[in-house]
Protein backbone atom coordinates (compact mmCIF):
# COMPACT_ATOMS: atom_id res chain seq x y z
CA UNK A 1 0.00 0.00 0.00
CA UNK A 2 2.77 2.45 0.69
CA UNK A 3 3.84 2.51 -2.60
CA UNK A 4 0.66 3.05 -4.41
CA UNK A 5 -0.01 5.72 -1.78
CA UNK A 6 3.66 7.25 -2.94
CA UNK A 7 2.26 6.83 -6.66
CA UNK A 8 -0.64 8.54 -6.19
CA UNK A 9 0.55 11.45 -3.64
CA UNK A 10 3.49 12.22 -7.09
CA UNK A 11 0.85 12.03 -9.16
CA UNK A 12 -1.72 13.86 -7.28
CA UNK A 13 1.34 16.57 -6.57
CA UNK A 14 2.00 17.39 -9.99
CA UNK A 15 -2.12 17.41 -11.47
CA UNK A 16 -3.46 19.39 -8.69
CA UNK A 17 -1.49 19.70 -5.50
CA UNK A 18 1.31 21.93 -6.02
CA UNK A 19 -1.19 24.52 -7.11
CA UNK A 20 -3.51 24.21 -4.69
CA UNK A 21 -0.93 25.02 -2.22
CA UNK A 22 -0.06 27.81 -3.87
CA UNK A 23 -3.35 28.96 -3.02
CA UNK A 24 -3.33 28.33 0.35
CA UNK A 25 0.54 29.90 0.93
CA UNK A 26 -1.05 32.79 -0.77
CA UNK A 27 -3.91 32.79 1.90
CA UNK A 28 -1.09 32.39 4.72
CA UNK A 29 1.00 34.84 4.05
CA UNK A 30 -2.26 37.60 3.28
CA UNK A 31 -3.51 36.03 6.76
CA UNK A 32 0.29 36.91 8.65
CA UNK A 33 0.33 39.94 6.88
CA UNK A 34 -2.80 41.51 8.69
CA UNK A 35 -1.06 40.04 11.72
CA UNK A 36 -5.14 39.75 13.56
CA UNK A 37 -5.27 36.55 10.97
CA UNK A 38 -2.44 34.54 11.93
CA UNK A 39 -4.28 31.58 13.79
CA UNK A 40 -5.69 31.61 10.32
CA UNK A 41 -2.51 31.71 8.28
CA UNK A 42 -1.68 28.83 10.21
CA UNK A 43 -4.39 26.84 9.54
CA UNK A 44 -3.49 27.64 5.55
CA UNK A 45 -0.12 26.15 6.40
CA UNK A 46 -1.31 23.12 7.49
CA UNK A 47 -3.63 22.59 5.04
CA UNK A 48 -0.69 23.48 2.72
CA UNK A 49 0.88 20.54 3.77
CA UNK A 50 -2.30 18.28 3.49
CA UNK A 51 -2.95 19.49 -0.13
CA UNK A 52 0.60 18.52 -0.76
CA UNK A 53 0.39 14.97 0.32
CA UNK A 54 -3.01 14.04 0.90
CA UNK A 55 -2.87 9.99 0.49
CA UNK A 56 -2.59 7.93 3.09
CA UNK A 57 -3.48 11.12 5.87
CA UNK A 58 -7.40 12.53 6.87
CA UNK A 59 -8.79 15.15 8.95
CA UNK A 60 -10.52 14.18 12.07
CA UNK A 61 -12.00 16.98 14.71
CA UNK A 62 -10.49 18.41 17.00
CA UNK A 63 -11.78 17.15 20.49
CA UNK A 64 -11.27 20.48 22.08
CA UNK A 65 -12.87 22.91 19.18
CA UNK A 66 -15.47 25.50 20.46
CA UNK A 67 -17.21 28.26 19.36
CA UNK A 68 -13.61 29.68 19.10
CA UNK A 69 -13.12 27.65 15.83
CA UNK A 70 -16.80 28.35 14.44
CA UNK A 71 -16.72 31.96 14.79
CA UNK A 72 -12.96 31.84 13.15
CA UNK A 73 -14.08 29.45 10.64
CA UNK A 74 -17.49 31.89 9.65
CA UNK A 75 -14.51 34.72 9.31
CA UNK A 76 -12.19 31.86 7.20
CA UNK A 77 -15.23 31.34 5.13
CA UNK A 78 -15.88 34.74 4.01
CA UNK A 79 -12.39 36.31 3.62
CA UNK A 80 -10.59 32.84 2.19
CA UNK A 81 -12.44 29.79 2.48
CA UNK A 82 -15.23 30.00 -0.74
CA UNK A 83 -12.11 31.37 -2.81
CA UNK A 84 -9.90 27.92 -1.92
CA UNK A 85 -13.45 25.65 -1.99
CA UNK A 86 -13.53 27.26 -5.80
CA UNK A 87 -9.85 26.76 -6.53
CA UNK A 88 -10.49 23.02 -5.87
CA UNK A 89 -13.66 22.53 -7.51
CA UNK A 90 -12.09 24.47 -10.73
CA UNK A 91 -9.17 22.27 -10.12
CA UNK A 92 -11.47 19.23 -10.38
CA UNK A 93 -12.86 19.95 -13.62
CA UNK A 94 -9.79 19.36 -15.56
CA UNK A 95 -9.67 16.19 -13.52
CA UNK A 96 -13.04 14.64 -14.30
CA UNK A 97 -12.67 15.64 -17.82
CA UNK A 98 -9.73 13.08 -17.96
CA UNK A 99 -10.42 9.97 -17.65
CA UNK A 100 -7.08 8.72 -15.75
CA UNK A 101 -7.76 11.91 -13.25
CA UNK A 102 -11.09 11.12 -12.06
CA UNK A 103 -10.11 9.65 -8.51
CA UNK A 104 -8.02 12.90 -7.73
CA UNK A 105 -11.01 14.83 -8.92
CA UNK A 106 -12.65 13.29 -6.41
CA UNK A 107 -10.15 13.70 -4.13
CA UNK A 108 -10.26 17.55 -5.13
CA UNK A 109 -13.82 17.78 -4.41
CA UNK A 110 -13.62 15.86 -0.77
CA UNK A 111 -11.34 18.79 0.37
CA UNK A 112 -13.80 21.23 -0.22
CA UNK A 113 -14.92 21.10 3.53
CA UNK A 114 -11.32 21.42 4.69
CA UNK A 115 -10.66 24.56 2.77
CA UNK A 116 -14.42 25.83 3.67
CA UNK A 117 -14.25 25.20 7.50
CA UNK A 118 -10.39 24.66 8.78
CA UNK A 119 -10.42 25.59 12.32
CA UNK A 120 -11.08 22.74 14.58
CA UNK A 121 -9.48 20.16 12.57
CA UNK A 122 -6.33 17.47 12.82
CA UNK A 123 -4.61 15.93 10.01
CA UNK A 124 -4.07 12.56 10.72
CA UNK A 125 -2.22 9.66 9.44
CA UNK A 126 -5.23 7.32 8.00
CA UNK A 127 -5.13 3.15 8.45
CA UNK A 128 -7.24 3.23 5.26
CA UNK A 129 -5.34 2.31 2.17
CA UNK A 130 -6.01 5.69 0.28
CA UNK A 131 -7.39 8.31 3.53
CA UNK A 132 -10.69 8.48 2.98
CA UNK A 133 -13.54 9.01 5.52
Amino acid sequence: MQVIRLILNILWLIFAGFWMAIGYLIAAVICFILIITIPFGVASLRNAAYVLWPFGRTTVDKPGAGAGSLIGNIIWFVVAGWWLALGHLLTSIPLFISIIGIPFGWANLKLIPLALFPLGKDIVDSDQPFGAR
